[in-house]
C-alpha cells in the first residue's frame, strides 16, 4: 500500500515541476517590462557607432542591468537614472522616453545627437536634473518643460536651439540651475523669471537674447551668478539688481547694454566677479562699488566711461584683476591702487588719463600684466618695475614718457612682453631683457633710443617679433637674428644701420615681415629672400641700394606689400612679378629701372595701389593694367619715358582715386572712357604730348592748368575753350513754373548756407578767444609712422623759408585755387620745381606741399609735406599734426562697412555722417559692417569694432580730437595682436566658459 502511494506521488510531482518550468518559460518569452520597452525603442532612434548598448538585450526581464541605466532599490526597482553621456551616440531623442516616468536624472550629455528636444519629457513629472548639453540639437525650447516642478538642474548649452525662452520657465519652482549658453536663442528673458526663488545659476551667454533686463530679476533671491555675455541685450542694467545680496557673478560683458552703471550694484557685497566690459555704458565709475571687499575681477572696459578712477579704488583689497580700458576716463591713476597687494592685473589702455605713473605701483609684488597705453602720461617710468618678481607684460607705448627704461628690467622676471613704443625715452636697450628666455615680444619704435642692439636680443631664442623702428640705432644688421626660429617680424625703419643686408636672411624662415625703409643699407639686394617663403611685407625704401632687383624674391608668393622705392635699382623688372597674386601694394618708385612696364602686372587682382614713378620705363602702358580692379588708392606712372596713347581700358578703374601720367612723352588724347573714373580725386597729365578735348568728368574739369601744363594740344577745363567740340551736357531751359520753383530751390538753400555761416562766424568768434597753442616745428619732429608705406618723404634742402620766399609771403597773387578750409597756392622754386602749396585757414597752421612738376631726373616726384609751425593767427580751429588724418579715417570706414565715401542725401550725403546716425541710433552693432565678412568670428568682430572706434576719433569734427597717424598705427596693431595672432591678454579668454 505504501509502496503504490510513492509510485503516485513521483508522477505528481513531475507533474508540478513541469507546470512550473513551463510558467517560468511562458513567462521569459513575454519579454522585458514596460519600462524596457520604452528604453528600447529610445535605442532605436539612437546610432550607436561603438556598441555601448549592445547589453540592452529585449529577453531580459527587467532593463536594470543595462549599460547607463539605474534602477531603485525597492522590491519593485524601476528606472530613476538614464546616463549615456559621453558614447559617441547620434542620431535623434525618442519622444518614448517620456513614458519613463519615474525618471529621477537624465543625462545624455556630449554625443552627436540632434533634431527637436522631444516634448514628451515633460511626462516625467519626478524629473531633478535634466543635461542634454553639447549636442546638435535643434527647435526651440519644449514649452512642456514647464511642467516638471521637481526639476533642479537643466543643462541644454553648447546646442543649436533657436527660439525666445519660454514663459513657462518661470513655472519651475524648484529650479536651481538654468545652463543654456551657446545656441541660437534669441527674443527677451522672460519677466516669469522672477518667480524662481531657488534660482542660483543662469548662464545663457553666446545666444541673441534681446531687449531689456526685467527688473523682475531683482526677485530671484537665491541668484549667485547671473551671466548673459555676447547677446544683444539693451536699455539699462536695472537698479533691481542690487536686491540680491547672494550675487557673486555677473557677466553681462559684449552686450549693447546703455546708460550709467546703477551704484546699487555695490549691495551685491558678495560680488567676485563684474564683468560689465563691451557695452556702451556711460558715466562715472561709481565709488560705492569700491568697497566690495570680496571681489576679485573687475572688468569694465571697452564702454564710454568718463570721469575719474576713484580713489576708493584702494579698498577692493581682494582684488586680483583691474581692466577699465577702452574708455574715457581722465584724471591721473591713482596711487592708491598700491594698496591692493593682491593685484596680478591692471589694465587701463586708451583712455585720457594724465600725470605721471605711480611709483606706489611698484610695491604690488604680484603684478605680472601692466598696460597703461595710448594715455597722457609724462614722467619717467618708474625704477621700480625691474625689482616685480611677476612681471611678464609690460605695455606703456603712445604716451608721453621721458627718459631711460629700467636698466635691469627683465633681470628679476620672466618678462614675455615689452612695449613701450612711441614715447620720447632716450638711452638704450637695456641688456638683460631675455635673460630669462621668455621674451617674445620687444617694441620701442618711435622714441630717441640709441645704440647698438645688444647681443641678448639677437641671440634671444623665444623672440617673435622686434620693433625698433623711427629711434637712432647703429651697426649693421644683425644676422645671428635670423638664427631665431620663432622670428616673424624685423623692424628697422628710421634708424642709421648701414651695410649691406646680409646673405644670412635667408635663413629667418618664419620672417612675415622685414622693414628695413629710411636706413642706410648699402650694396645688393641678396637672391636668398627667395627663400623667405612666408613673408608678407617687405619694405626696404629709402636706402643705398643698388643692383638689379632680384628674380627669386619673386618666389615669396604670400608678399601682400612691397617697397623698393627710393633707392638705385636698375634693369628690368621680371615677368614672375605677376605671380604675386597676393599683393597689395606694389611701390618701385624713384629707381633708375628701365625696359617696359610688364603687362602682367594686370595679373595682380589685388592691387590697391601701384607707385612707379620717378624710373626710365619705356614704351607704351600695358592695357592689362585695366584688369586691376582693386586699384584704390593711385596709379603713379609719371616721370618716366612712357610714349604712345593712354590706354582706354584704364577707365575699367572705378575705384581709383589718384591718377598720376605726368612727365612722360605720351600722345593721343586723354580716353574719353577715364569719364568711369567716378571716384577720382586727383590727376596729372602735364609735361606729356598730348591733344583734345579734357574729358568732362567734374575732376578734371575742376583741376589747374597745371595737370594739364605742357600739352599744346589740351584744350578745355582750366585750359583754352575746345572750338568745334559741343558739350555733352545741354541745359534745358526753365521758364514759367519752374523757373519759379527753381528760385524757391536756390532761396532755401541760400537760406540754409547763410544759418551755416553764421553759426561758424559764431564759433571764429569763439575760438579767437582761446589761448595760442605752440607746434613744435618740423625739424623738432620726427617722421611720422615707420609702416607708412604709401607716404613720400621730401628730397633734403627744400625748406620752409623757401615756400616763404617762392609764394611773397602767400601772397594772393600765386593763388590757384580755394577749397572750404584751405587755400592753394603756385611756387616757382629756385631750381625750377614747381609746387602747388596748400595753407590750411588760418596763417601758420599746417601747410601742405605737394610737388606737382620737375625735372625727370628729379627722383622724388609726388612729396606731401606737413610743416608746423608757431601760430601767429588763432582764430580758427586748433590744427596740429594730425591735420591729414581725416581722410585716412574715411578709408578706414569704408573698409570696415563696404560703403563708398558718398552717401545718398537723405541718409546724410557722406560715409562719417551716415555711419554717426546709424551709431547714434543702432550702437556699434556687426550689422554695420560689410556683410562680407565673417560677422560669427566674434575676433573678428571685436576687431573690426575697434576699427571703428579708431576711425571715428580720425574723423573727430575737431581736428584737435583727432589722434596722430603713429597714434592711430598703434591702435590699429595693438587691435590686430589682440584678437588676431597673438594673444596678448590671456586674462580675458583663461576662462573664457566661466565668463558667458
Amino acid at each position: 500500500m505504501g509502496g503504490s502511494n510513492i509510485t503516485g506521488f513521483l508522477p505528481c510531482m513531475m507533474l508540478i515541476g513541469v507546470v512550473i518550468v513551463c510558467a517560468l518559460l511562458l513567462d521569459q518569452a513575454q519579454g522585458v517590462n514596460l519600462e524596457g520597452k520604452f528604453l528600447l525603442n529610445v535605442k532605436s532612434s539612437l546610432v550607436d557607432k561603438l556598441n555601448h548598448l549592445n547589453n540592452w538585450n529585449s529577453g531580459d526581464l527587467t532593463p536594470c542591468g543595462w549599460v547607463g541605466v539605474s534602477c531603485s532599490n525597492d522590491g519593485d526597482p524601476v528606472v530613476e537614472s538614464l546616463d549615456l553621456s559621453n558614447m559617441n551616440l547620434s542620431g535623434s531623442i525618442s519622444g518614448s522616453i517620456g513614458g519613463l516616468v519615474n525618471l529621477i536624472e537624465i543625462n545624455i550629455s556630449s554625443n552627436g545627437l540632434s533634431r527637436d528636444i522631444p516634448k514628451q519629457i515633460g511626462n516625467c513629472s519626478k524629473l531633478q536634473s535634466l543635461s542634454l548639453n553639447n549636442n546638435y540639437l535643434e527647435g526651440e525650447i519644449p514649452l512642456e518643460l514647464g511642467k516638471l516642478q521637481s526639476l533642479s538642474y537643466l543643462n541644454i548649452c553648447n546646442n543649436e536651439l533657436s527660439g525666445a525662452l519660454p514663459e513657462e520657465l518661470g513655472n519651475l519652482s524648484s529650479l536651481s540651475d538654468f545652463v543654456a549658453f551657446s545656441n541660437n536663442l534669441s527674443g527677451s528673458i522672460p519677466r516669469s523669471i522672477g518667480k524662481l526663488k531657488n534660482l542660483r545659476r543662469f548662464r545663457v551667454g553666446q545666444n541673441k537674447i534681446s531687449g531689456s533686463i526685467p527688473e523682475e530679476i531683482g526677485n530671484c533671491e537665491s541668484l549667485q551668478l547671473f551671466g548673459l555675455a555676447q547677446n544683444k541685450l539693451s536699455g539699462s542694467l536695472p537698479k533691481e539688481i542690487g536686491k540680491l545680496g547672494n550675487l557673486t557673478h555677473l557677466i553681462l560683458w559684449d552686450n549693447q547694454l546703455s546708460g550709467v552703471i546703477p551704484w546699487e550694484l555695490a549691495n551685491c557685497t558678495n560680488f567676485v566677479t563684474l564683468a560689465l566690459y563691451q557695452n556702451n555704458l556711460v558715466g562715472g565709475i561709481p565709488r560705492e562699488l569700491m568697497n566690495l571687499k570680496f571681489l576679485n575681477y573687475l572688468y569694465l572696459y571697452r564702454n564710454a566711461l568718463n570721469g575719474t578712477i576713484p580713489k576708493e579704488i584702494g579698498n577692493l583689497s581682494a582684488a586680483l584683476e583691474i581692466d577699465f580700458s577702452e574708455n574715457l576716463l581722465t584724471g591721473d591713476i591713482p596711487s592708491e591702487l598700491g594698496k591692493i597687494t593682491k593685484l596680478k592685473l591692471l589694465q587701463l589702455f586708451q583712455n585720457m588719463l594724465t600725470g605721471e605713473i605711480p611709483q606706489e605701483l611698484t610695491t604690488l609684488k604680484n603684478l605680472s600684466t601692466i598696460d597703461l597705453s595710448i594715455n597722457f602720461l609724462t614722467g619717467k617710468i618708474p625704477i621700480g618695475f625691474q625689482y616685480l618678481p611677476q612681471l611678464k607684460m609690460l605695455q606703456l607705448f603712445n604716451n608721453s614718457l621721458v627718459g631711460r627704461i629700467p636698466d635691469e628690467l627683465g633681470l628679476n622676471s620672466r618678462l614675455w612682453v615689452l612695449d613701450l613704443s612711441s614715447n620720447n625715452l632716450t638711452g638704450s636697450i637695456p641688456l638683460h631683457l631675455c635673460k630669462n628666455s621668455n621674451l617674445i615680444k620687444l617694441s620701442v619704435g618711435s622714441n630717441q633710443l640709441a645704440g647698438n642692439i645688444p647681443h641678448g636680443i639677437i641671440s634671444c631664442a623665444p623672440l617673435v617679433q622686434l620693433r625698433l623702428s623711427g629711434n637712432s640705432f647703429t651697426g649693421s644688421f644683425p644676422s645671428e637674428m635670423c638664427k631665431l626660429a620663432n622670428l616673424s617680424t624685423i623692424e628697422l625703419s628710421q634708424n642709421d644701420f648701414s651695410g649691406p643686408i646680409p646673405s644670412e636672411v635667408g635663413k629667418c624662415s618664419k620672417l612675415q615681415r622685414l622693414l628695413l625703409s629710411h636706413n642706410h643699407f648699402t650694396s645688393t639686394l641678396p637672391v636668398e629672400l627667395g627663400n623667405i617663403t612666408k613673408l608678407v611685407a617687405f619694405n626696404v625704401s629709402s636706402n643705398s641700394l643698388i643692383g638689379p632687383i632680384p628674380a627669386q624674391i619673386f618666389k615669396c608668393r604670400l608678399l601682400q606689400r612691397l617697397d623698393l622705392s627710393g633707392n638705385s635699382f636698375v634693369g628690368t623688372l621680371h615677368d614672375e612679378i605677376g605671380t604675386l597674386s597676393q599683393l597689395e601694394l606694389l611701390t618701385l618708385s624713384d629707381n633708375r629701372l628701365s625696359g617696359k612696364i610688364p603687362a602682367v602686372l594686370g595679373n595682380l587682382s589685388h592691387l590697391t595701389e601701384l607707385q612707379m614713378g620717378g624710373n626710365l620705363f619705356s614704351g607704351k602702358i600695358p592695357p592689362q593694367l585695366g584688369r586691376l580692379s582693386s586699384l584704390q588708392i593711385a596709379l603713379n606712372l609719371s616721370y618716366n619715358n612712357l610714349s604712345g596713347e593712354i590706354p582706354g581700358e584704364l577707365g575699367n578703374l572705378e575705384l581709383l582715386e589718384f591718377l598720376y601720367l605726368n612727365n612722360n612723352d605720351l600722345s593721343g588724347q586723354i580716353p574719353t572712357s577715364l569719364n568711369n573714373l567716378s571716384s577720382l580725386l586727383g590727376c596729372n597729365f602735364s609735361y606729356n604730348d598730348l591733344s583734345g578735348p579734357i574729358p568732362f568728368l567734374p575732376v578734371f574739369q575742376r583741376a589747374g592748368a597745371s595737370s594739364f601744363a605742357g600739352n599744346k594740344g589740351l584744350c578745355g577745363g582750366s585750359l583754352v575753350v575746345c572750338s568745334n567740340i559741343e558739350s555733352p551736357i545741354s541745359l534745358p531751359q526753365r521758364t514759367g513754373k519752374r523757373t519759379f520753383l527753381l528760385g524757391k530751390v536756390i532761396a532755401i538753400v541760400c537760406a540754409v548756407i547763410g544759418g551755416v555761416s553764421l553759426f561758424f562766424i559764431g564759433v571764429i568768434l569763439y575760438l579767437m578767444r582761446r589761448p595760442l597753442e605752440i607746434v613744435a616745428p618740423l625739424q623738432d619732429k620726427h617722421c611720422s609712422d615707420p609702416d607708412a608705406d604709401i607716404y613720400f618723404y621730401p628730397k633734403e634742402g627744400f625748406t620752409f623759408q623757401d615756400l616763404i620766399a617762392a609764394t611773397d609771403n602767400f601772397d594772393e597773387k600765386f593763388v590757384i585755387g580755394r577749397g572750404a578750409c584751405g587755400v592753394v597756392y603756385k611756387a616757382m622754386m629756385p631750381t625750377a620745381r614747381t609746387f602747388a602749396v596748400k595753407k590750411l585757414v588760418g596763417k601758420w597752421k599746417c601747410i601742405s606741399v605737394t610737388l606737382l612738376n620737375c625735372d625727370k631726373k628729379e627722383k622724388h616726384i609726388f612729396t606731401t609735406l606737413s610743416v608746423m609751425i608757431m601760430p601767429k593767427y588763432a582764430y580758427t580751429m586748433k590744427v596740429t599734426e594730425k591735420c591729414d588724418i581725416y581722410s585716412y579715417g574715411v578709408v578706414l570706414l569704408e573698409l570696415v562697412t563696404g560703403k563708398t565715401p558718398v552717401q545718398p542725401l537723405e541718409e546724410g550725403g557722406d560715409l562719417v555722417t551716415w555711419v554717426r546716425n546709424y551709431i547714434k541710433k543702432n550702437s556699434i552693432s556687426s550689422d554695420i559692417f560689410d556683410p562680407r565678412l565673417n560677422l560669427d568670428d566674434k575676433s573678428l568682430v571685436a576687431h573690426m569694432t575697434m576699427v571703428m572706434k579708431i576711425a571715428l576719433l580720425c574723423t573727430s569734427i575737431a581736428p584737435y580730437e583727432r589722434p596722430s597717424m603713429r597714434a592711430v598705427v598703434s591702435m590699429l596693431i595693438e587691435s590686430n595682436e589682440r584678437e588676431g595672432h597673438y594673444n596678448l591678454f590671456p586674462s580675458r579668454d583663461a576662462s573664457y566658459k566661466d565668463h558667458i
